[in-house]
């Protein structure tokens, strides 16, 4: 059973994994012209090594247990690491096809698929307050890119469906995680999906483009803002409801335009802001009202 301490810990990690993932989009803008308009694969390509690399490197040399760690995970790392594989690469393939903002609104679905899947698979109970929030959170993502959002041709409606692989993958790769977490380490999926994402996309990213500047900038992506955040998730799933996780990664969506203020300059719309204080607000408000209940609990325990 999950203590308060436990939960606030979690908590605090699935905080900082969005606030890491959410670089992604400042970091990319400093890459060569030539790279950010043709060279998606070859992006998605070294971000997925590095990421591989980070989480190697993590269980060989911390761990101390490469090798074991990868044969203990067994089958529910590989069904863990595919999915992760699908979110590396869906995503970026899906920028290629569509808009940001569509591609992002797409996502916003996560936790609805998520909430449906883990009470279907897991039988978890879902409470009011969490389809409220929700709903808040689809509401708000809607209102940040509502004025950006269009479908302009096939090739758009295509990129889209594509980037629904992104959170019915998120979705799954929660539910394994809640499932198989508890009692498998699956740390190692994570190393499982940079080298699945690497090797699917490395035939369309040759020839290889980057400069040494775009590879340092990469590896910067690899371990910071996809290895390190990525295990993140993996070690607070054990805490929190498989809704929880994926409600509190739709900060990713929130933070990432704050970034492009701070760092590129790209001033964010009121909409944008607007929406993104509904995100904020539904998320905030779910865990406070968790917290209280869980300290109702623990007294009436």
């Amino acid at each position: 059973m999950t203590t308060p301490q436990q939960h606030r810990r979690a908590v605090a990690l699935m905080v900082l994994a969005p606030l890491m993932w959410s670089i992604a989009g400042v970091v990319t803008r400093n890459l060569s012209p030539e790279l950010q308009a043709t060279g998606r694969f070859e992006i998605t390509f070294w971000r997925s090594v590095f990421a591989a690399l980070t989480v190697g490197a993590f269980l060989a040399f911390v761990r101390r247990d490469f090798a074991g760690a990868l044969r203990r995970a067994g089958a529910p790392s590989l069904l863990s690491g595919l999915m992760w594989a699908v979110m590396f690469v869906n995503f970026m393939l899906a920028l290629t096809l569509t808009t940001t903002a569509n591609t992002l609104i797409v996502m916003a679905i996560a936790p609805l698929i998520t909430a449906l899947l883990a009470r279907a698979v897991l039988k978890t109970p879902i409470t009011a307050r969490t389809w409220v929030a929700i709903f808040a959170a689809m509401l708000g993502i809607g209102w940040m890119f509502a004025g950006s959002y269009r479908v302009e041709s096939a090739s758009s409606a295509l990129g889209m469906l594509i980037a629904l692989g992104v959170p019915l993958a998120s979705a799954i790769n929660v539910v394994v995680l809640k499932k198989r977490g508890a009692s498998v380490d699956l740390i190692p999926a994570v190393f499982l999906g940079g080298v699945i994402s690497a090797a699917a996309v490395l035939r369309f990213a040759l020839p290889f483009q980057a400069e040494l500047r775009d590879i340092a900038l990469l590896a910067l992506l690899g371990v910071f803002q996809l290895g390190i955040p990525c295990m993140l998730l993996v070690v607070a799933t054990r805490h929190l409801s498989a809704a929880e996780v994926a409600l509190l990664a739709l900060l990713e969506v929130v933070l990432g335009p704050l970034w492009a203020w701070l760092g590129a300059g790209e001033q964010p719309s009121v909409a944008t802001l607007t929406g993104g204080a509904i995100v904020l607000g539904a998320l905030v408000l779910n865990e406070l009202h968790g917290v209280v209940r869980r300290g109702r609990e623990s007294v009436g325990g």
